[in-house]
Order: C-alpha cells, then sequence, then structure tokens
C-alpha cells in the first residue's frame, strides 16, 4: 500500500512517564503498511491522546489538547485514552469531535477499534469498571534511543485520600521477573544503554508474582549491555536498606532517588492515609546519604491540602530545609471527585495554596542550586541525548544533574566520563571531558 493511502496517525501524551511508555507500546500496535505516523504538531487523519487525571490541572490539560487537534485537524478521528478518559467518560465524550473514549483496561485494543473508524458524529464509549482481574500489559519505550522507559508494575493499593490512581488503574500488578530480565535483553540488542523503570508504585512490585522489587534489581544487573538503570520513584516504606545497599555497591544502579514525602507533619500525613511518619522519611533520606554521600534525592510535595494550617505549612517547611534533598515536585492540591480528601473539612483559598506553593519552588530552586555547588570539580559519567539544541548536547550524570556540552556528534548516545565544572544557573552544570 502506498503513503497516499496510508492514514496519518498522531500521538499525544499527558502526564506521567508511565503514560509515555504506554503510548509508545499502543503505537507499536498500528501497522506501517496502514499507518504513517506523524508529528502531533502536523495535521493528521486520527489523533490519540493518552491521559492523565492525577490533578484539576491535568484534567485541564487534557481538554485543551482534545480541543487543539479538533481545530488543527477538523474533521480528524479522535481518540482519548486513559486515566481521565477512566474516570471522565462522559465529561470527554461531550466534547464535540470527540470520536471514541477507552478506558485503563481498553487503551491497548485502540487498533482494533479503529479498524473501521469513520467519524459518525456520536462518540463511543469504553470505559468499563476495573476489576481486580485487570491484567498486566507490558510497555517499554525505547525513547530517542538514548535510555528506554520499563514498565515494571501498575496500578496501586494504597488508597491515599487525595489519590485517583487506584480508581483509574486499579490495584497493583506486575510481571514476573523473568519476563522483565527479557525484556531488559532486547532493549540491550538495541545497543541502549540505560532503562528507566517505570510504573505506578514498583516499591510494590511483587504483589502478584510473590517476587520483590530488590529481586527484580539483582537481576537487571546481571543483563549484559545494559550499563545503567534508573529507578522512577520509591514509596518511604518500600524503600529498604536492602534497595539502598544494592545501590550503594553496584554502579550499573544509579545514585538517584525520588521519594515521595507529600508532607512535613504527621497530621497532615494522616489525613493523607500516607503509611509512614515523617521520621521514617527522615530516616530513608539520612541512610542513603550515609551510603552515597552525592546521591541525587528528590521528593514530592502536595501543599494546600484540607487542614493544612500556616504552622503545618511551616513546619513543613523547615522540616525541608533540614533534610539533604536535592530539588522538591511540588504539587499544590486540587480536589478530586471521588476521593476521601475532596469531603475534608479545612480547605485552603487559592491565593493561599499559591503563596505555599511559591515558597516550596523557590526552596527547591535553592536546594538545587546548593547541590550543583557541592558538585563542582567532581568526576561523573554522563550519558549524552542524541539532540542538539542551540549548538549544546546534553545529558545527565548518575546523580541526575543536566550538563551542557559544546555538539559534538561523537558524544550523542555515550557515556563519557566528565568533570563537573560550573553551575550555569539553578538547573545544569559546564564540563570537561576527560580524556
Amino acid at each position: 500500500m502506498n503513503d497516499q493511502k496510508r492514514k496519518k496517525i498522531a500521538f499525544y501524551t499527558l502526564g506521567c512517564k508511565l503514560n509515555f511508555t504506554e503510548t509508545s507500546a499502543i503505537s507499536g500496535s498500528f501497522p506501517e503498511d496502514r499507518y504513517e505516523r506523524v508529528p502531533a504538531t502536523t495535521k493528521a487523519d486520527i489523533y490519540i491522546i493518552n491521559t492523565c487525571t492525577v490533578t484539576e490541572a491535568a484534567d485541564k490539560k487534557c481538554r485543551q489538547a482534545i480541543s487543539k487537534f479538533i481545530r488543527q485537524s477538523p474533521g480528524a478521528f479522535i481518540a482519548v485514552l486513559g486515566c481521565y478518559a477512566q474516570m471522565r467518560p462522559q465529561e470527554i465524550a461531550a466534547i464535540p469531535g470527540v470520536d471514541l473514549v477507552l478506558g485503563t483496561a481498553e487503551k491497548y485494543d485502540v487498533a482494533r477499534y479503529l479498524e473501521n473508524g469513520e467519524k459518525t458524529g456520536k462518540p463511543e464509549i469504553h470505559s468499563c469498571e476495573l476489576s481486580d482481574r485487570i491484567g498486566f500489559v507490558d510497555s517499554l519505550s525505547a525513547g530517542d534511543r538514548t535510555r528506554a522507559f520499563l514498565k515494571v508494575q501498575d496500578g496501586c493499593d494504597y488508597g491515599c485520600s487525595y489519590c485517583t490512581v487506584p480508581l483509574a488503574r486499579g490495584g497493583s500488578r506486575n510481571p514476573p521477573v523473568s519476563t522483565l530480565v527479557s525484556e531488559a535483553s532486547e532493549i540491550a540488542s538495541k545497543g541502549i544503554k540505560e532503562i528507566v523503570l517505570t510504573g505506578v508504585n514498583i516499591g510494590d512490585f511483587g504483589k502478584s508474582t510473590g517476587e520483590t522489587f530488590a529481586t527484580l534489581l539483582k537481576e537487571l544487573i546481571k543483563v549484559e549491555g545494559i550499563e545503567r538503570y534508573r529507578i522512577s520513584s520509591v514509596e518511604p516504606n518500600l524503600l529498604t536498606d536492602e534497595i539502598i545497599e544494592l545501590c550503594a555497591l553496584n554502579g550499573k544502579l544509579l545514585p538517584h532517588f525520588h521519594i515521595p514525602l507529600q508532607s512535613g507533619t504527621d497530621k497532615i500525613l494522616a489525613l493523607m492515609g500516607r503509611r509512614y511518619k515523617r521520621e521514617l522519611f527522615a530516616g530513608r533520606v539520612l541512610k542513603i546519604k550515609e551510603m552515597i554521600p552525592m546521591a541525587g534525592i528528590g521528593a514530592d510535595v502536595i501543599t494546600g491540602f484540607p487542614g493544612e494550617t500556616e504552622e503545618d505549612f511551616n513546619e513543613t517547611l523547615l522540616f525541608l530545609k533540614e533534610l539533604p534533598l536535592t530539588y522538591l515536585h511540588v504539587f499544590t492540591w486540587s480536589e478530586r471527585p471521588g476521593t476521601r480528601a475532596a469531603s475534608l473539612s479545612g480547605k485552603i483559598s487559592h491565593e493561599e495554596k499559591d503563596k505555599r506553593s511559591k515558597i516550596l519552588i523557590e526552596l527547591s530552586h535553592k536546594k538545587h542550586k546548593d547541590f550543583l555547588m557541592m558538585n563542582i570539580e567532581k568526576n561523573a559519567e554522563v550519558l549524552f541525548e542524541k539532540k542538539k539544541i542551540n549548538g549544546m548536547v546534553s545529558g545527565y550524570t548518575g546523580n541526575y544533574i543536566r550538563v551542557e556540552h559544546h555538539w559534538d556528534p561523537g558524544l550523542t548516545g555515550a557515556i563519557r566520563k566528565v568533570k563537573l565544572k560550573e553551575a550555569l544557573d539553578d538547573e545544569k552544570m559546564s564540563i570537561d571531558l576527560n580524556e
């Protein structure tokens, strides 16, 4: 079939790295003899939009993206998938121009739903109730072939009072270690050197197979050809000494940790339904620094949660200031229908939430700048990207410092030893290449 007869299809993803990994797997289900993949910024016959619903702002971005593509290519077939589609299918279907809405369990079958996909003027919805029997669908993404993203776990059993993820994705589940080792070997065969392990709650790995996340790490580091594994977010109560010690002893496991805190007061942590107290979080951070002094450590923080008084906020702020964290991901609480937090009293005004958020973001910038200064004249290994931007090539150290160097095609996709020279701003550093 020639290119004129192939339908142009574009994919657009909102939300977390897991969503991007899953979009890559979904795009691979469309046969090349029938579909021509094009950038979402161009006109297409079909747009596949994989959505997020973690915050009210995420929902808004999803609706804006849908409307943008409808305006961009009037008459295009619009399919909306994923978490927002699972939670609010009727809301999405009510947007004029939407043709297909698929929830969490159905999104991987989008190619089948589109076999006879013609606009009818009436949206088709397949967003069924999730059940304990929902399966695990393998997903991996090679991105720009600098690194790959490997989905190792999906869903969550935690039921935090503010979170819609269990409602949108179902309970915690995972494939066996042996399957993931095989997928890592497949990635290695393509010449990719780094794998980012993704999931909703990856520290909970093993729920459906009777294994552990530590066991998975021990087996993955045996895969020949993969030189670096970056671990995404791990809950503090699941970040065991064994995992930290594995990272300290094996150079393939990068010295970069992201640990959700959410609040620095036990009172708010209890209202959130979190499974730890702040002392446990502090203990995990200090254990990492004891074992890996130059590790990068990030944390998630939610501000403006119902019942968070000025005193509570200041307690969280002081707690964060005193911990050797590298950066913060700051979220402003927004009410999510269907969650327990939506019915809590003590709501905070938008103005106050914005003020507190700005204070935490400023603290994050300061902490990251301080971390960069600590790394001046340190030796590191950097995996360089394959993109040229403004005459520069960039990459990341193991402890998650972004670096820049003048463009050199010999660096692209390579892991090179460097010396960190100076902080260019509070986000990145310059380097000298070690010969």
